[in-house]
């Protein structure tokens, strides 16, 4: 039997008996290390490699800086915003719940981050409402959903290590795709909640309460301003923007809006530590597995399979969106982009993708891997919050999954539109 092939079977079978996804892709690296009769010493040398990129801090500092601000109450001024905003029309609610997912986009970095910070003051409210809880769930993971998407991103940052892509060339990629997707889901959003009778009380939006609000918020809306502006301006990198990000979270979570305790903030570096020990475990075991894949020559073997319709680059990026979103449902997202960026990276690239459209389109399909059973991440905090099973759950997100799935669609065929804002900011790559 074949090394990748093992590799393969291996790592499959692990998972199918429910072997954790890091402990899988370990097990399977060692198998092929042994059939290649390379030392087993490639493991702790790739993971420390995986280890050492000093832009890896950005992740653990975004976490930490999005928990300091949900404990830190910008989560309830966003909210506030985002009614004024849009809270009258038919469905508000819901429209609330999918702009202020935007805004905190805009500061945790993360998808689950933001359907638990938003999800946990929307939720409740939809339910009192009216809402039928599965489609109330179902707002908040996927809307939360674009957490991963609209910068900064940790999913962006994992590619970008991964690939060496300007990060934040990444990030300013993400706005437009993160931007249109979170129109898209509003207007799935107001259809259901036109057609249930959802919310919405007849009043015409008045600008002067969203001015109240946007001042009363000022410092929640100001700090995306600041991160995401300090690093397109080049006055500091995407790793001291994550530094800055803290500080500005902790000034304002404890002398500002005065959320923050020394118990939440306790909380806030329990949860940061829990998850960023959970995703060096990942990447140190998925590491060693990418390098092992590109030391079987495994991207040339899926080139050379490709090779009757590498002339057609819409097809490949259709085959692969396919498969990241089968592979979505049972993989979680991380290891997902480092096994599979290095399989098909050296792909694209050959056949003439923008390597940024790529990891855009990468980001996104994991998104829908969010929102789909049995991993689906975001769909577990928000039956949690919503109190319900993770079936009526999935019920209730599925026509929600349209403009994901759209959103995809459209990568496919006309990604032209996605580099505009990176090229506008740096130039065309060369």
């Amino acid at each position: 039997m074949s090394g990748p092939l093992a590799m393969a079977l291996i790592f499959v079978f692990t998972m199918a008996i429910g072997v954790p996804i890091p402990f899988s892709a370990g097990i399977a690296t060692v198998a092929g290390l042994i059939i290649a009769d390379i030392p087993l010493s490639l493991m702790a040398l790739s993971a420390w490699t995986a280890f050492e990129p000093f832009p890896l801090v950005t992740i653990p500092l975004f976490i930490l800086a999005g928990q300091l601000m949900e404990h830190g109450g910008m989560s309830e001024k966003l909210v506030t915003i985002a009614k004024k905003l849009v809270g009258a029309y038919k469905g508000g609610l819901g429209l609330v719940t999918v702009v202020a997912c935007m805004f905190f986009a805009a500061l945790s970095g993360s998808g689950p981050a933001t359907t638990a910070a938003i999800g946990s003051i929307t939720i409740p409210a939809m339910q009192k409402e009216g809402y039928d809880s599965r489609f109330a769930g179902g707002i908040a993971a996927a809307a939360g959903a674009l957490g991963s998407m609209i910068p900064p991103s940790n999913l962006l940052i994992i590619f970008a290590l991964v690939t060496d892509i300007s990060i934040p060339r990444l990030f300013l990629a993400g706005i437009l795709p993160g931007i249109v997707l979170g129109l898209m889901l509003m207007v799935v959003v107001f259809i259901i909640s036109l057609k249930n009778n959802y919310g919405g009380d007849g009043e015409k939006f008045v600008f002067r309460p969203l001015l109240c609000a946007l001042w009363d918020g000022k410092w929640a809306v100001f700090a995306p301003i600041l991160i995401l502006g300090g690093i397109y301006a080049g006055i500091f990198t995407p790793s001291e923007a994550a530094a800055v990000a803290v500080a500005y979270g902790l000034f304002v979570g404890f002398f500002i809006y005065k959320g923050l305790t020394l118990s939440k903030l306790f909380q806030a570096f329990k949860f940061t530590a829990i998850v960023i020990g959970t995703v060096l475990f990942i990447l140190g075991s998925t590491k060693a597995f990418g390098q092992l894949v590109t030391i079987y020559d495994i991207p040339e073997s899926i080139l050379s399979l490709f090779q009757g319709i590498v002339s057609q680059p819409w097809l490949v990026m259709l085959l692969i969106g396919i498969l990241y979103i089968i592979v979505g449902m049972w993989l979680e997202s991380i290891p997902q982009i480092i096994i599979f960026t290095a399989v098909f990276f050296p792909l694209i690239t050959k056949i003439g993708i923008d390597p940024v459209v790529f990891g855009i389109f990468t980001v996104m399909t994991c998104e829908i891997g969010f929102l789909t059973p049995p991993i689906g991440i975001n769909l577990f905090v928000a039956a949690r919050i919503s109190k319900i099973s993770i079936e009526e759950i999935s019920i209730g997100v599925l026509p929600l999954l349209i403009p994901y799935v759209l959103m995809v669609l459209i990568l496919v065929f006309f990604s032209e539109w996605v580099t505009y804002l990176p090229d506008l900011v740096y130039g065309p790559t060369r």
